[in-house]
């Protein structure tokens, strides 16, 4: 059965239930193929001067570009990442190793005979979170470690990388007072996003999505309305351009002339069809979906060109162009406070010891699971505790 989930607190003492791989390794998780995940030993590493030796508590399996990667169906050549440390120099070509949402305690931190670390650095026992690859244990620099604000729950926490980039997505779509939005597509990503919309003053909020289970919950984080896409099928031709047809009668339902707002976060190229055909004449589609797999097929005909259509791509490795004002740093300050009152640990359905991550993986690839977390054995206190899950027993599977 899935290990439970928890914390000990934003404070543990160091080296307390961390159990090494043996051999006095550790253990990680990589991508060996399509579908194909296994869990390696690694070497253990001392932290160096600047750079802190961090347990892994719990670790978010990512939906989207985390998914993708699991499937294939991303560019063997194209870089994992250019804009994370843990990331860099490496690409997507069989077998490497993901993840980019860890959440742990930190055991030690690199002596320097030169200078000590910087004022505000986390020490021994402080909660942190890394954008890192899924491991054990990892070592990383003191300037890439994020501190969760202090009482906030280790699942919430580790579900930040869904705030920052609905806040992103939400810098890129730049949503006005009284506006008609619709968000397609209700995975983590789309109800993060759509919790978010919610607090603002609009016209109405209404979300697409296939799955009950996920409308329902679409509502719960403060939609007005769900819509199911009905025969919205993948893929090009005639059955697909029906039913983005079908979708957008469905969203004129609530306004006859469209939308003025429309974020696709669906990862379905025909989803994206559906929100260009839902948009009022001058709106705007605002894209956060990786389209990965192949070439997607869009009817850019009358209603897109007369319309004056505008789609913007959004993705959180860069902020839009909002003035030197705006920083990385600003815009993950602001997410962290949004995360207060953003209950996102209510969306995880499965918790798993990282050594069982291919199940996971196969669970939310076959649609089973809706958020997935690997559980460290940093992590062991019980349900319930303060730093644990608080989302309720009707979201842990059996």
């Amino acid at each position: 059965s899935p290990a439970p989930a928890g914390g000990a607190g934003d404070r543990a003492a160091p080296g307390g239930g961390w159990r090494a791989a043996p051999g006095g390794g550790w253990r990680a998780v990589w991508f060996e193929g399509p579908r194909r995940v296994r869990v390696r030993p690694v070497p253990a590493a001392a932290p160096g001067p600047g750079e802190a030796l961090v347990r892994t508590r719990l670790a978010a399996i990512s939906t989207g570009t985390e998914l993708a990667a699991y499937r294939g169906r991303l560019d063997p050549n194209l870089p994992r990442d250019e804009t994370l440390g843990a990331l860099r120099g490496g690409s997507f070509r069989f077998p490497f190793p993901y993840g980019y949402a860890s959440l742990g305690v930190v055991d030690s931190v690199g002596e320097s005979v030169v200078s000590p670390p910087p004022p505000g650095s986390p020490g021994p026992g402080d909660r942190v979170f890394a954008f890192v690859p899924h491991k054990s244990a990892f070592v990383a620099p003191l300037g890439d470690l994020l501190r969760p604000p202090p009482g906030l729950p280790d699942e919430r926490a580790v579900l930040f990388p869904y705030l920052e980039t609905a806040v992103n997505l939400l810098l890129d779509g730049r949503p006005l007072v009284g506006e008609r939005v619709v968000v397609f597509g209700q995975g983590a990503l789309g109800l993060a996003l759509t919790a978010l919309l919610s607090q603002l003053p609009l016209d109405r909020l209404v979300t697409v999505e296939p799955a009950a289970d996920r409308r329902a919950r679409s509502l719960e984080f403060g939609a007005d309305a769900a819509v199911c896409p009905g025969d919205f099928t993948e893929g090009s031709g005639d059955g697909s351009r029906d039913g983005a047809e079908s979708v957008a009668t469905a969203v004129r339902e609530h306004w006859p002339e469209g939308a003025d707002l429309v974020f696709e976060v669906s990862g379905s190229g025909a989803a994206l069809d559906g929100a260009l055909r839902s948009v009022a004449p001058e709106g705007r589609v605002v894209v956060g979906s990786w389209l990965a797999g192949g070439p997607t097929a869009l009817d850019l005909g009358g209603f897109f060109h007369r319309g004056r259509v505008r789609i913007v791509s959004s993705q959180v490795s860069r902020l839009p162009p909002l003035g030197p004002a705006w920083t990385v740093a600003r815009r993950r300050a602001t997410a962290w406070q949004l995360l207060r009152d953003t209950p996102l640990e209510r969306l995880v359905t499965l918790r798993t010891p990282l050594e069982r991550a291919a199940e996971a993986y196969e669970a939310l690839d076959r649609g089973a699971a809706l958020v997935a977390l690997l559980v460290g054995s940093a992590s062991g206190s019980e349900p319930g505790s303060e730093s644990g899950s608080e989302s309720g027993s009707e979201f842990r599977p059996d």
